[in-house]
């Protein structure tokens, strides 16, 4: 198990060639310490987990890993299929001309939708292919709390827990912060 920055994973998800709204997740508050775990999944792009903490307004620092290289059943069903709470990942436009046609098609999309009956999931499925977001889906999430399934695949993964914790932990001490930031 190779431990890397977080936005080394993030980047590993929006690089896979796996539909976009096949990602599933769950987070909430770690077990113990400072900051926030995520599990993000995808039947064909495995299971990635991200512990992290804010350290001040502007600076989101953490460590994370794949845990998994595809999604069996048991796994599978540690992740939400359908939530209210959606999450995506964006990739910002390279130039202001992509910025400009992304732009147009959020808005001939948002008019659509404004004009006919539509249910929210269908918008936010609408939106995020607009974006061209390479991720999205379904949540579930717990900014105080840990949900159930957070807890479940904390037991089921427990050694990459441990690691990136000690990790995670490591960072904390290193940037001299005895809290994270909210």
């Amino acid at each position: 198990m190779r431990v890397r920055d977080w936005q080394d994973i993030v980047s590993d998800v929006v690089e896979r060639d796996v539909d976009p709204e096949g990602w599933r997740a769950v987070a909430g508050d770690r077990q113990s310490g400072l900051g926030e775990d995520l599990y993000l999944g995808h039947p064909q792009a495995g299971l990635f987990l991200l512990k992290t903490y804010a350290k001040n307004p502007f600076e989101v620092r953490g460590v994370g890993t794949q845990v998994a290289r595809s999604l069996d059943d048991e796994i599978g069903d540690y992740l939400p299929q359908e939530t209210p709470a959606k999450f995506a990942i964006h990739s910002p436009p390279t130039d202001e001309r992509e910025a400009e046609t992304k732009a147009r098609h959020l808005e001939e999309t948002i008019k659509a939708h404004s004009e006919a009956p539509t249910t929210p999931d269908d918008l936010f499925s609408d939106v995020m292919e607009a974006l061209e977001s390479p991720a999205y889906g379904p949540m579930a999430y717990e900014p105080t709390d840990r949900p159930e399934q957070l807890s479940s695949l904390s037991t089921t993964f427990e050694d990459a827990e441990e690691l990136l914790d000690a990790e995670l932990d490591d960072l904390v001490t290193d940037d001299e912060v005895d809290r994270g930031f909210f």
